[in-house]
């Protein structure tokens, strides 16, 4: 079974009509979902089924399954509304493509950075790399090299690579193509002005934060 993600389809669509495809305890099913789930270090999205609260979103294969209050009530075949927090989706858009970046940007200045982590939550996104060496000198030059990139405006691209097992990638065309399932903005200068920060985490490793100067 997999569920239609219209959240690829338009990261910007705040409110979808869907049908309860299967209902089992507090958990339920959808044929369509703009509400993403946790994957590839990006947070859920907040939202609601049916006017109540979704309190976990769990990929499982091609499908999601949402956990709902218990005594929700909703059972296949149910007609409902499917919302989200917008503001909280839009931040974690500009964090998550913020952080491709300074990713891509690391990687291609330092060839020896390897990255073992990340997370977008809605206030700062990390990506945690093995470097024997601070990354702290540095930052200033992939900071400006970065915003560089948003302030130039350019269009993002995101899409397919393999529909049938639903792996997607985004592109900022002759710059880079980089695997990656999560919602994407339309524009890079979207992101807005950005602010990185180094943190030591242990022998050997390295973390950079990420911040947008505006919310």
């Amino acid at each position: 079974m997999s569920v239609h993600k219209q959240f690829w389809a338009d990261p910007y669509q705040t409110e979808l009509f869907a049908t309860v495809v299967r209902s089992d305890g507090p958990q339920v099913w959808l044929d369509a979902t703009i509400l993403y789930a946790f994957s590839g270090g990006q947070e859920s999205d907040a939202g609601s089924i049916g006017g109540l609260p979704v309190l976990r979103a769990e990929k499982q294969g091609l499908d999601i399954a949402y956990t709902l209050p218990d005594g929700h009530g909703l059972s296949a075949g149910d007609a409902v509304t499917v919302a989200i927090d917008w503001p909280r989706r839009y931040r974690l858009m500009r964090l998550h493509f913020a952080a491709e970046l300074v990713l891509e940007t690391i990687c291609r200045e330092l060839p020896d950075a390897e990255k073992i982590g990340a997370h977008i939550a809605e206030d700062k996104a990390r990506i945690d790399f093995a470097l024997v060496r601070p990354i702290t000198p540095l930052l200033p030059a992939i900071a400006a090299k970065v915003q560089a990139l948003i302030d130039a405006d350019l269009a993002i691209v995101s899409a397919y690579s393999d529909e049938a097992n639903q792996r997607r990638y985004w592109e900022l065309p002759g710059l880079y193509r980089v695997p990656c399932g999560g919602t994407h903005l339309r524009r890079s200068g979207e992101v807005g002005e950005l602010r990185l920060k180094r943190k030591n985490v242990g022998q050997g490793k390295e973390r950079v934060e990420i911040t947008l100067a505006r919310p």
